[in-house]
């Protein structure tokens, strides 16, 4: 096989074109695949795999193959099979310093081997090529103070051509590997940065910030159904217990809110000391009042479902458990982004925002878990009871407030 430069020019401007038109990266590589098996690189599976800046997630795959198309995976930082990733080509090379690994896969056991090669055999696959490319130069904001970046992109092509790939063909993989690096850094970047900025904004804070829509004093209203709770007697607890329990506490307490808010489809905006604030947006392209009303519902009976089963297993083990309110009302905020120029933070404003965390401290005064206003209560009545007007501190009028009734003694 022999492939002329203007060939291989016009395969890098090709790839080239779809990085400035940020095509996603699940049309570009079925469609390099298409491309090199036309220049007689007889591609049958690619696999691409490169770091996350996010908290949770270490690394991102997308895999494709003839048979199955492309499918994508995220690696979690706490690795739930270390095995695989130790016997991963990937951690080979890494620590190897290598940046290419080629096995034939129909003859004589390869040196060194994997557990991903029986895996390639059992699939019909004769010849495999890995490479790897630094995606961050040393000394780059994006590499200081960490290592995740280190492995870069790595991509691993297979061939289920009994021929196998031509030394001709593995220079060509080689030679177009960082062209596919560029690719992939500019097309993953983006999502990389957007990972990261919802993880610690949220979706809407994020796409208002990373769209350049918000500066200094500046802000964005929204109408929406807003969600508040707060951890009860979190001061007595932080200074009875240590700080490490104190912070495993507040985990299970956000992991048994925030994560029922998000599960139901709303947006956590802050987690303020021992409160989370969310919103359930109201809009054409996201919820009715109604939809919203019922989420913010869903949201507060599955937090306290979470919640018992979590103190069970905190009392088992003689630990105190979580206790909290939730407060929801259906008004406007403004996500306003405040600070000095060096640095900037958001805060949620407005008369709702402050309402829904007076009404928060009333459910300790009421002795309910849950409170809603009358709008609210309107979407499901049988599952609301009306505690009448109840005063807030700071606001003029009392306002009627209803009390959620645990969906297990709602009558049939």
């Amino acid at each position: 096989m022999s492939i002329d430069r203007k060939s291989l020019h016009e395969l890098g401007e090709w790839m080239v074109g779809e990085m400035l038109a940020d095509a996603p990266l699940k049309s570009v590589v079925p469609e390099l695949a298409r491309r090199l098996t036309a220049l007689g690189v007889p591609v049958d599976r690619c696999r691409l795999t490169w770091p996350t800046l996010h908290p949770l997630f270490e690394a991102e795959t997308l895999l494709w193959t003839t048979e199955f198309g492309v499918t994508s995976q995220r690696f979690d930082r706490e690795r739930v099979d270390d095995t695989a990733w130790q016997q991963s080509t990937v951690k080979w090379m890494l620590e190897n310093g290598s940046n290419l690994l080629r096995a034939r896969l129909d003859g004589p056991t390869p040196n060194p081997t994997f557990p991903l090669y029986d895996e390639l055999r059992a699939e019909a696959f004769v010849d495999f090529v890995a490479l790897r490319t630094q995606l961050f130069a040393d000394g780059s904001m994006l590499r200081q103070g960490s290592s995740d970046l280190d492995f870069g992109l790595y991509v691993a092509w297979a061939t289920k051509d009994p021929a196998g790939f031509s030394d001709d063909a593995a220079e060509l993989l080689e030679h177009i590997q960082r062209y596919v690096a560029m690719v992939c850094k500019s097309l993953a970047l983006p999502r990389l940065i957007f990972g990261v900025a919802n993880t610690y904004l949220g979706p809407t804070i994020a796409r208002e910030v990373l769209g350049g829509r918000i500066t200094l004093g500046s802000g964005s209203q929204v109408r929406a159904l807003i969600w508040y709770s707060d951890l009860r007697d979190s001061t007595a607890l932080a200074e009875s217990m240590g700080s490490e329990p104190y912070l495993a506490l507040l985990n299970d307490y956000f992991d048994s809110t925030g994560r029922a808010v998000v599960e139901a489809g709303g947006e956590i905006l802050a987690f303020i000391g021992d409160a989370v604030m969310a919103i359930f947006p109201i809009s054409e392209a996201a919820f009715s009042e109604s939809q919203a009303s019922l989420l913010g519902m869903q949201a507060a009976d599955a937090a306290l479902e979470v919640a018992e089963h979590v103190n069970a297993r905190r009392i088992t083990k003689g630990q105190p458990p979580i206790h909290f309110g939730i407060a929801m009302c259906v008004g406007e905020v403004r996500l306003g982004n405040i600070g000095i120029r060096q640095r900037l933070s958001f805060s949620v404003i407005g008369p709702s925002a402050n309402e829904v965390e007076r009404m928060e401290k009333m459910t300790k005064t009421l002795r309910v878990r849950v409170l809603a206003t009358e709008e609210i209560a309107r979407a499901a009545p049988q599952r609301w009871q009306a505690m009448g007007p109840v005063p807030l501190r700071g606001f003029r009028d009392s306002v009627p407030l209803f009390a959620l009734v645990p969906e297990r003694t709602t009558p049939s």
